[in-house]
C-alpha cells in the first residue's frame, strides 16, 4: 500500500512539474514589441506603440499589454490563460471593448483565441510564433464594440534585453552578435 502511495504522489508530481515546465519553455514567453511598420490595420486606427509582455504562471501564462491607443489614451490591460480555451477575464480595459478571452493552444508555436463582450464573440485571433521565436504575427478578424467589422495583422518584435525570460526569471542572455563592440 505504501509502494501505491509513493508512486502515486510521484506521478502526480511529475506530471505538475511537466506542466510548469512546458509553460516556462513557450516561445510566447517573452517581451514583444508592435512593428507598425510590418503591421495592418483595417477598420480601426493602429496604436501609436504597444508592448505585449508574456510569462508563465502556474500551467499557463499571463499575458499583459501596455502602450498609447491612436487617440492618445494609455493602453493597459492583461489576463492570465491556462490555454485551454476557456474565458478568461481581462483585468483592465481591453482595446475592442471585450471583458474576456478564451485562448487554446494548437501547437507549440500557435494559440487562438476568442474575444468575447457579455459572451458574444467580438473578435478571433490566431497568433503565431516563427520558428526562430523572434517575431510573432497576430491575424485578427471581427467587430469592435459597436459593431462595425475590423480585421488586422499584428506583426511583434522580441526584445533583445528581454526582461519577462524564457524561464521566467529574466535570464535571458543576449547572443554575441547582440552586443556593442569596446569601443575604449
Amino acid at each position: 500500500m505504501n509502494r501505491i502511495l509513493a508512486l502515486t504522489t510521484v506521478v502526480v508530481m511529475s506530471l505538475t512539474a511537466s506542466g510548469v515546465l512546458l509553460a516556462q519553455d513557450s516561445p510566447f514567453v517573452g517581451t514583444w514589441k508592435l512593428n507598425l511598420a510590418k503591421s495592418k490595420f483595417t477598420g480601426t486606427q493602429p496604436p501609436q506603440s504597444e508592448m505585449r509582455t508574456v510569462v508563465p504562471q502556474g500551467d499557463g501564462e499571463k499575458v499583459t499589454y501596455e502602450g498609447t491607443a491612436a487617440d492618445g489614451t494609455p493602453i493597459s490591460y492583461s489576463f492570465t490563460t491556462h490555454l485551454d480555451g476557456k474565458d478568461s477575464p481581462f483585468s483592465g480595459a481591453h482595446i475592442f471593448g471585450g471583458d474576456s478571452v478564451a485562448v487554446r493552444r494548437v501547437d507549440a508555436n500557435t494559440t487562438t483565441s476568442v474575444v468575447k463582450k457579455a459572451g458574444k464573440t467580438l473578435i478571433t485571433l490566431t497568433t503565431v510564433v516563427s520558428k526562430d521565436g523572434m517575431v510573432t504575427t497576430q491575424t485578427a478578424r471581427g467587430t469592435n464594440a459597436q459593431g462595425q467589422p475590423i480585421s488586422f495583422t499584428s506583426v511583434w518584435d522580441k526584445q533583445p534585453n528581454d526582461t519577462a525570460g524564457s524561464k521566467g526569471g529574466g535570464d535571458i542572455v543576449d547572443p554575441p552578435h547582440w552586443k556593442q563592440p569596446n569601443t575604449n
